[in-house]
């Protein structure tokens, strides 16, 4: 089968690329002394994950209790939860952390409170704000200091360490200076934190830290044990707009069929339930290619749930591939991402769906 005999909208992913970019970081990783702990939310998928596991060390990271049942079905058995632990699927966790190695993240005195009183056996992270304030505690605050000592007072618990996350790394469009002062910031933050930890007599094993933008940009990991970027299997418009990929870097890409044509514009099947509606850093909602690989005059500016909006006019078209904004959004809305090497399909996955 070829990429024109597919059924549109479809989600394909070069698995030449996507060989090639799991290499580059894995590298990466092993030049900077750290191990490489892939999330692997972005892709879902059992087979690209191995791909991203090259080495002795087989750790990865997903963002749903789902994701980390399937992945445990397919063999992967040292998981980090990287989303903070809900009090409701605790249980759920205590479950699968009793057959494989899960570590669920804590960033609050209540969820600290629940695990203490469920006396579940459960391996855990604290996680640290390095300054995206989305979740984590506070590095600076004393009581950050206390929780961890609440955590590691419990005989039940197994805290490996601290862990955080630079999402505002994304904000750093055309900035590689504001980049790289965040990925020292985010790598700062959870290295001071561990270095008091250990002066106060609380001392822990692994320092984790992670996005695609930061690991591609930074130059010194000391004192970090372990990195956890995702995107960068596959990359899209957002990193592109960052600087820390090249057009040619991405893998993910929406095969979409020409459904109308106008003079002056054009609408494909590609819709919000096939692309997403992220915005990106760009104008529009992706880059549009005909099936060769070469870039079209065509700008999609528009999105409803299963059209595309193009403003521009090829006659004769039939089939384009759409360059996503965000990759990660992109793969969890299909069902099925298709392997290509060159125009042929060599393969079909299915990523895991669900929380």
């Amino acid at each position: 089968m070829r990429i024109h005999d597919l059924p549109t909208p479809c989600a394909v992913m070069d698995l030449d690329v996507v060989e090639r970019n799991a290499e580059a970081m894995a590298a990466k990783a092993d030049a900077l002394g750290v191990r490489l702990r892939p999330h692997v939310k972005t892709h879902k998928i059992p087979h690209v994950a191995r791909l991203q596991t090259p080495g002795p060390f087989k750790g990865i990271t997903v963002s749903t209790l789902a994701e980390a049942h399937h992945f445990a079905k397919h063999g992967f058995t040292d998981i980090t939860w990287a989303l903070p632990l809900p009090p409701s699927r605790l249980a759920e966790a205590a479950e699968l952390a009793e057959r494989i190695d899960l570590g669920v993240l804590v960033d609050t005195p209540a969820t600290a409170a629940r695990l203490v009183e469920a006396r579940r056996p459960m391996r855990v992270w604290l996680k640290i704000d390095c300054g995206y304030h989305r979740a984590g505690v506070d590095p600076t605050d004393p009581a950050s200091m206390d929780l961890l000592r609440t955590l590691m007072e419990a005989d039940h618990l197994d805290v490996r360490g601290v862990l955080t996350h630079a999402g505002h790394s994304y904000g750093c469009k055309d900035d590689p200076e504001g980049l790289l002062a965040i990925a020292r910031q985010e790598r700062d933050a959870v290295v001071d934190f561990a270095a008091r930890a250990d002066h106060a007599g609380l001392g822990f094993r692994h320092v984790s830290v992670g996005s695609t933008p930061t690991c591609s940009v930074i130059d010194d990991l000391t004192g970090v044990t372990e990195i956890r970027p995702g995107n960068y299997v596959f990359f899209d418009l957002h990193q592109l707009g960052l600087g820390v990929c090249a057009v040619e870097d991405i893998a993910l890409s929406v095969v979409a069929s020409v459904i109308g044509q106008h003079m002056g514009r054009m609408v494909l099947d590609c819709g919000a339930l096939a692309l997403s509606k992220d915005p990106g850093h760009g104008e529009g909602y992706g880059r549009v290619f005909d099936l060769d690989g070469e870039e079209l005059p065509i700008a999609l500016h528009g999105l409803s749930q299963e059209h595309g909006l193009a403003k521009g006019y090829v006659p004769g078209l039939e089939k384009v591939r759409v360059l996503p904004n965000h990759s990660c959004l992109v793969a969890a809305l299909h069902p099925v991402i298709y392997g290509v090497r060159g125009d042929e399909v060599v393969g079909q996955w299915a990523p895991v769906r669900g929380w």
